[in-house]
């Protein structure tokens, strides 16, 4: 298994059906408590654990996930409000590597995580077919539809919950 990708690589084939987008808002839903569920009794030892051979340590991931997401609902927002936006990617190597995000609690990432979920999955719910066809212009991937966003964030949230679920499994935690 390639522990960088434990559920495989992103691909996204076109645009989705009514069900699999519900699909796919459903998983968005659910990273708040999934990740939780996967980080739940690790000590500050076992947080500070990467998850792969120079990959990012528990505590990054889990702060990752917040910081990666506020930047997805913040794209989505803009998609929905301006013509073909162009919107900001970030480092986040870099802001993995902040104090914040090497050395804070991870219970002030959780709690961010459910509240912005929260907001988010309410946006996406009211989103028509036609508001998933919208587009953002993203520096690096080109025009972007907001349904390859769905689909995407949909993936990210799986794929971090696995790199620790994996660890977790292969350390017998």
């Amino acid at each position: 298994m390639d522990l960088r990708y434990p559920i495989g690589k992103f691909s996204f084939e076109g645009s989705l059906t009514p069900a699999e987008r519900e699909e796919a808002i459903d998983q968005i839903e659910n990273v708040p408590a999934g990740l939780r569920e996967a980080v739940k009794g690790l000590s500050d030892k076992q947080l500070d654990t990467p998850y792969r051979p120079e990959g990012w340590t528990l505590r990054q991931v889990v702060h990752h996930l917040p910081d990666s997401h506020m930047n997805a609902y913040i794209r989505f927002r803009l998609g929905l409000t301006e013509e073909e936006p162009t919107i900001k990617p970030y480092y986040e190597d870099r802001w993995a590597e902040l104090t914040d995000a090497r050395s804070a609690d991870i219970d002030i990432s959780l709690n961010l995580l459910e509240s912005l979920h929260q907001r988010w999955v309410l946006l996406l719910r009211s989103m028509s077919e036609e508001d998933c066809m919208r587009k953002v212009n993203h520096p690096e991937q080109g025009i972007v539809p907001l349904d390859k966003f769905i689909s995407l964030y949909a993936w990210h949230g799986r794929h971090h919950i696995a790199h620790i679920i994996s660890l977790r499994d292969r350390m017998n935690w």
